[in-house]
């Protein structure tokens, strides 16, 4: 049986469990992050029964056997008799979980999730697929109002720490709420754990593979195979039309990243190329939650969308995964005071990235100034406060993007933050935090904009 591995999100499924005002629950996430073990699991621990059903279709125009059962009628409960019926598994309001896995792959199933919603609210519906994001982005793809959502990335490097063995110390950095120095000892250890975490990633197969065998080599080939399958999905669900220009962008990710500014450009996808020939492309990659995309802002004003422009930057959905489409051996993680500075610092922005993005309920932006040039690497609102910050991937941390932003808009920078590999700290108006203790960025953030 497969090692099963701690997710953080379990504690948002519990809630959504629990609410009284609960509706079928859409999981989105790219493929292989832990989607269909995460909820098997869930239903386990905290159901009677667990009814499991795959809606992949067999081959581009065979549908699921299950399919069916969707496509004749709209009566839940009719849908529920022959499921049981079908699985040999009983289907209970208050006693079941019902997963409908691949649910992109079977519109009536979708639209099923309405009536689920109106007619059997006590049942507890939830739907997962690899290409749910396509799918949403598709008109009218989901019930409006009927359905609730939650979004599952990469394992964290917490889930990492605990993944790993390494229980303790991830509760040791989850305990931590005062800008004290941390310990060297502790510093230490969890340094040489991110290393490990930059070269593997948060991909759970790749975590699980490193975890039983501490072989690199075993990690690529898993590596190797997922960056395989999403080639797969570009050709199976991109449409003979998108294919080539999905794989030229996805293709492109370490040359565009390599570069000191990372802005994007649809030049380096292929040369002379423009953005009307490629952004469906890069909209279909978001979509598929495969790269994150970061739009530039004018300023830190709020929303933070109403300030974005036309320029972006785009990562990778995780560290591993970059690392394996670059083709960098996991040595370029040495043992150097400057061990994530390789490829411009890309590695570091990407990871503090991931880390944000669990956390955060806007997306970060990124501020440049033109004359004279400076650029802040995020822009992060929490609450009503917009904080710039900065990806150091090193000890030299000197912040002139950082000084240049807060002297020009001095009223709405109440604290500048610095992400690097030197201790947790406070100086001032400036907060260090350190990159292995990304994943608490927020709660310290907030610690630091009520504390001063």
């Amino acid at each position: 049986m497969q090692r099963y591995m701690t997710r953080q999100i379990t504690s948002q499924l519990r809630a959504w469990k629990n609410s009284p005002f609960r509706k079928p629950l859409v999981l989105k996430g790219a493929r292989q992050v832990g989607k269909t073990q995460v909820l098997k699991q869930f239903g386990i621990d905290e159901f009677a029964n667990v009814a499991y059903v795959s809606l992949e279709k067999i081959d581009i125009d065979t549908p699921s056997e299950y399919a069916e059962f969707f496509e004749q009628t709209h009566d839940p409960r009719r849908i529920v008799a022959n499921l049981t019926l079908a699985l040999g598994v009983p289907i209970e309001v208050d006693s079941t979980l019902l997963i409908l896995d691949e649910i992109q792959d079977c519109p009536a199933a979708i639209n099923s999730l309405k009536y689920f919603c109106e007619e059997m609210p006590d049942l507890a519906v939830v739907c997962a697929g690899s290409l749910l994001g396509v799918a949403l982005a598709s008109e009218n793809a989901f019930p409006v109002g009927k359905v609730s959502f939650l979004t599952m990335y990469p394992m964290t490097f917490t889930e990492f720490l605990w993944a790993v063995g390494e229980e303790p110390l991830a509760q040791y950095a989850g305990s931590i709420s005062t800008f004290e120095s941390i310990p060297q000892l502790f510093a230490d250890r969890l340094r040489d754990n991110l290393r490990a975490y930059f070269a593997v990633g948060g991909m759970p197969e790749a975590v699980l593979r490193w975890a039983t065998t501490s072989d690199i080599g075993q990690v690529d080939m898993v590596l190797s195979d997922l960056l395989d399958s999403y080639e797969r999905d570009f050709a199976k669900h991109g449409g003979a039309r998108m294919f080539a220009k999905i794989s030229q962008v996805w293709r492109s990710l370490p040359a565009q990243l390599a570069r000191d500014n990372k802005k994007f450009l649809y030049g380096i996808v292929r040369e002379g190329s423009r953005a009307r020939e490629y952004e469906d492309a890069v909209i279909w990659l978001q979509n598929a939650g495969l790269i994150y995309r970061v739009n530039r802002s004018t300023r830190p004003g709020l929303p933070l969308s109403a300030y974005d422009e036309n320029a972006f930057k785009i990562y990778a959905l995780d560290i591993g995964v970059l690392r394996r489409l670059s083709r960098l051996d996991a040595t370029v993680f040495s043992r150097t005071e400057n061990m994530f500075s390789e490829f411009k610092g890309a590695f570091a922005e990407n990871y503090v990235l991931q880390a944000l993005m669990t956390q955060l309920d806007v997306d970060p932006r990124y501020w440049v100034s033109e004359k004279p040039r400076h650029e802040v690497d995020y822009l992060v609102q929490l609450g009503n406060e917009v904080i710039p910050c900065e990806v150091k991937a090193g000890t030299n941390v000197k912040s002139p993007s950082l000084k240049y932003y807060a002297g020009k808009y001095p009223r709405e920078t109440p604290l500048r933050v610095r992400f690097s590999l030197l201790n947790l700290a406070r100086n001032d108006d400036v907060v260090n935090i350190p990159l292995y203790l990304c994943d608490h960025a927020a709660p310290l953030i907030r610690h630091s904009l009520f504390s001063a």
